[in-house]
C-alpha cells in the first residue's frame, strides 16, 4: 500500500536518511523503532511531504507521491499526528477537529461522530480551549485532529511520550481500535516494547538506516532489539 524505496533525506548538508526502504500493507500496524536522533520523526515527516527527499521513491498504492505537497499527501489518505502533538491551545477541541477536516474528505459530521465515538472526552470538552486539556486529552485530540481527514494511513509520533502508564495503555487501546476499523498504521514510539506488541511487523532504524526488520515476535526475540531497545 506505502512503499518507500531508497530514501535519502537530508538536513542542509546533514544526511538523515541513507537509503531506508520500508513497506507497509494494507491493514496492518507497522512499528519503526529506534534511538533518539536515528531518524524516525524524519521518515514521518518524509512521508507527510513536509521533507523533500533528495533520491528514493515514495508511492501509494502504486502512484508516486514523494514530489507532492503535504497537503496533497493528506489529500491521497495519508495523515500524521505529530511529536509534541502540536494542537492548536487557543481554539476550542472542536476547532481543533475542525482544522483536521479542513480537505473535505468525507462527509464531516458523520467523521466527527466516529472521532467522538472513539474520544468520548473529546465530545464531553468540545467547547473548552484545547490549551486546558491535560496532556492525555491534548493527545487524543492530536490523534483524533488527524483521523478528520478521513485516512487510509496513520502516521503516528511517539503518541506516549511524556504521558502517564494508565493514559499511554489507554492511547495504545486506541490505536488497536483505530486499526480495527479499518485504518493502516505506521506507528514511532519509544516504548519499543508496547509498540512491537501492539503491532504486526516492526523495522529498526539506526543512524538513518534500516538495519533490522521482521515480524513484532521476530523482533520482540532478537538479543539485539532485547538489549539495545526493550531494556533487557
Amino acid at each position: 500500500m506505502l512503499r518507500l524505496e531508497n530514501i535519502h533525506t537530508y538536513y542542509g548538508p546533514a544526511e538523515a536518511l541513507k537509503g531506508i526502504s520500508l513497506e507497509i500493507n494494507k491493514g496492518e500496524i507497522v512499528s519503526l523503532i529506534g534511538s533518539n536522533g536515528a531518524g524516525k520523526s524524519t521518515c514521518l515527516m518524509t512521508i507527510s511531504g513536509i521533507l523533500k527527499p533528495s533520491e528514493g521513491r515514495i508511492t501509494l498504492r502504486g502512484a508516486g507521491i514523494s514530489g507532492l505537497p503535504p497537503h496533497e499527501i493528506v489529500r491521497s489518505g495519508i495523515s500524521q499526528a505529530p511529536e509534541g502533538r502540536r494542537i492548536f491551545p487557543r481554539l476550542t477541541v472542536f476547532e481543533n477537529l475542525e482544522m483536521g477536516g479542513f480537505l473535505g474528505r468525507g462527509n464531516f459530521g458523520e467523521i466527527l461522530e466516529r472521532v467522538y465515538g472513539i474520544f468520548p472526552v473529546l465530545k464531553e470538552r468540545t467547547s473548552q480551549m484545547a490549551g486546558t486539556l491535560s496532556g492525555g486529552e491534548q493527545q487524543m485530540l492530536a490523534i483524533g485532529r488527524s483521523l478528520m481527514s478521513a485516512p487510509d494511513i496513520l502516521l503516528l509520533d511517539e503518541p506516549s511520550l511524556g504521558l502517564a502508564p494508565i493514559m499511554v495503555s489507554k492511547i495504545f487501546r486506541t490505536i488497536h481500535e483505530i486499526n480495527a476499523g479499518g485504518v493502516t498504521v505506521l506507528l514511532v514510539e519509544q516504548n519499543a516494547k508496547a509498540a512491537l506488541r501492539l503491532s504486526h511487523r516492526g523495522y529498526v532504524i539506526e543512524n538513518g538506516a534500516i538495519t533490522l526488520q521482521g515480524s513484532s515476535e521476530d523482533l520482540l526475540n532478537n538479543e539485539k532489539v532485547r538489549t539495545a531497545y526493550l531494556g533487557e
